[in-house]
Parts: C-alpha cells; structure tokens; sequence
C-alpha cells in the first residue's frame, strides 16, 4: 500500500495532515459544538447522521447537573494560570467490529480523523479487513513503523476500534494523537500517554463551564460624584456553583467540574480612583453575597465593596470592570479528585461621575 508519507514530505505533508484532521466541515470538539447524541453507552466517534466520522468531533457527553446550560446571558471562564490548557488530543472509542463493517460496505471508507481519510476504501478493506500491516502515523513513533492488521473486522469480539480526536489541529502537541485507530478490548483503556482520564475529561468539562453574566449593583446607579464612595455589591443567590459532567461512552469514565464563586475584583476603569479594600478583591460572604447593601444614611461610610472616584469623567464614562473568580475542583470515575486553574469571568459597566462635591442621598 503507498502511504501519504511516501509521497508527500516536509510542510506539504504537515499541511495536508492538518486539513484532512480537522476536515471540511469539522468544528472544534469543544461541548458547545458538539451537537451529535451517540445511542447509549455506545460511541459514535461524533457521526454525521449516515455512519461516518467527522474529525475532530469527540464523542464526549456533556450535561449540566447544577446551571451553567448557557442559558440566558452567560460566559465562559478564562484560566488564571497562563499556562494551563485543556487536552490537545486524546484517544476513544470510534467502532465496534459491526459498525466498522457497515461503515466500509456502506461509504467505502470515510473521514474517521486523522489518517484514514488518506486511503478510502484501500485501507479499511486492507487493513481492518484482510490483515495487512498499515503505517502509523504517529509522529512520535520511529520511522517506517507499522501497525498490525485486523481480520474481518474483528467481527466476534467485544470491544473497539479507537482513534485519535484533537480539537485544534494547529496545536503542535495535537500530534500526540497520530496512532492509526487500534483495537481495545471491551472493558479496557488502552495503555497511552493519551488515553482519556477522569481528569482529561474534568479538563474538557472546564471548556463547557458557562458563568453568570450578571452586573454588579451600584449605588448612586451608573452615576458616582467624585471624592464620594460608590458602594458595590452582588444580592445572595446571584452568583451559586455550577456543576459541569462528562462523559465518554464506551469507557465508563466519567467527571463532574464544579466552579464555586470565591470573589469579586474592580477596577475603576482609569488611575483616578480608590477601591474597597484597596486590592480591589471582594470576598464573598457565607450567605453567598458580595459585599453590603447601600443603606441610607451610608453615603460618608467606607463600603466594604466600593470605588470612590477622585476625577470626573467628563462626558466620557469610565469603564468599571467587574470579574468574578471562580474556584474549580471535580470528582470522577472511582473516587478520583482534583482541582484545576481557578477561571475568571469579567462584565464591563458605564461608569460616569460628575464634578458635585456632595449630594443629597
């Protein structure tokens, strides 16, 4: 069989990896693209509705036990750490020996992910059919390495022919995840740097967390006056965990991510202002509220939560920057635990502020 290897070197053949990995119509394989139901406790490898693959879409199912559905005015978290990133890549069950077969015979060999496409037929029939060694592909492996072949699909035996999913093609550490697609026998996870985990999937569940977009009550509303405090503050409930699962089907792992809200950060919007506390951090209460209520009679108090603006804006308002932390933890399959980055949320609010020296409140 001549392989692509053979025939294409250098940026060329990198290139044309990259296109056929993440496909024509291929989308991330985050959880808000990943709109295919595999049946259950059965994985489709992320099917268009006729058998075949499209690469780069993960069979992973993602479900909402505690909000965070991305329902209403909602956002994903940003990682505080910079250096942290969910998976580039990682392997899980595409077909059993059946759903091999009636792939081949009915769409003679399709995009599954990332090298199959390569060959079409010639390669399931070969391969996965009569028994002939294929090339690997995975770049890691020593040169010319080749992969055993299959008999008759494996039809008979209880398990799975995985492949390789990267949701960013262009991520150079996705190549991790060059193997051609191998058996696993049921029950097993194969024994790879990249199989998945109960703390892969917590990192996939992290991408999936939708937060609050909720602003922060002001008091004077959306109108401070200079050298007077603004008092901030979030009512009890606005803010509660959001609880993210996934779920791979066919391994029987599993991790719920939970992000808890911890605290609120402001800032001001220009350098002619003060915060409360100074640091700008507001920590939430036991009862799940930020900061304290304006009350009348508070307007020369220091506020807990506030801003005190020293110059006017001038017909141009400041933008008071609101951000929620949220710490992350998650539990999965077989009692595993672990925290992952605390994430950050940020809402932006017009913030104008006059030049009156006091007001009557």
């Amino acid at each position: 069989m001549t392989s692509a290897r053979h025939i294409l070197s250098g940026t060329a053949a990198l290139t044309l990896m990259a296109a056929l990995w993440s496909g024509s119509n291929a989308h991330a394989a985050g959880p808000g693209d990943n709109t295919t139901v595999p049946p259950a406790d059965q994985p489709s490898g992320g099917t268009d509705g006729k058998g075949t693959l499209s690469a780069g879409v993960s069979s992973i199912r993602i479900s909402y036990p505690s909000g965070g559905n991305g329902g209403g005015r909602q956002g994903g978290l940003a990682a505080i750490d910079p250096n942290w990133k969910p998976p580039a890549c990682w392997y899980e069950p595409a077909f059993t020996p059946e759903q091999l077969k009636k792939f081949v015979d009915t769409d003679g060999g399709g995009d599954v992910g990332i090298h199959e496409s390569w060959f079409g037929k010639e390669l399931w029939t070969d391969h996965y059919r009569d028994g002939k060694p294929a090339e690997n592909f995975d770049l890691h492996a020593p040169a010319n390495s080749t992969a055993e072949g299959y008999k008759d699909y494996n039809l008979g035996k209880d398990g799975y022919f995985w492949r390789g999913v990267a949701p960013d093609s262009s991520d150079p550490d996705s190549w991790d995840c060059g193997r051609i697609m191998f058996w696993v026998d049921a029950g097993e996870i194969p024994d790879d740097p990249n199989a998945p985990t109960p703390e892969m999937l917590a990192a996939y569940a992290y991408n999936a967390i939708k937060v609050p977009e909720t602003e922060v009550e002001l008091k004077p509303e959306a109108k401070s006056t200079v050298n007077l405090p603004t008092w901030v503050w979030l009512d009890k409930g606005t803010f509660k965990e959001v609880k993210v699962r996934a779920e791979l089907p066919g391994t029987g792992l599993w991790a719920e991510t939970t992000a808890k809200p911890i605290a609120l950060h402001l800032d001001p919007g220009t350098k002619d202002a003060e915060t409360y506390p100074a640091s700008g951090d507001c920590e939430i209460n036991e009862d799940g509220s930020i900061g304290t209520p304006y009350t009348k009679g508070s307007a020369d108090m220091t506020p807990p939560c506030g801003i005190r603006y020293l110059r006017a804006s001038n017909g141009t308002p400041y933008q008071l920057k609101a951000s929620i932390t949220w710490q992350i933890s998650w539990a999965g399959t077989g009692g595993a635990t672990g925290d992952l980055p605390d994430g950050t949320f940020e809402t932006t609010q017009d913030m104008n502020v006059q030049e009156i020296q006091s007001i009557n409140r």
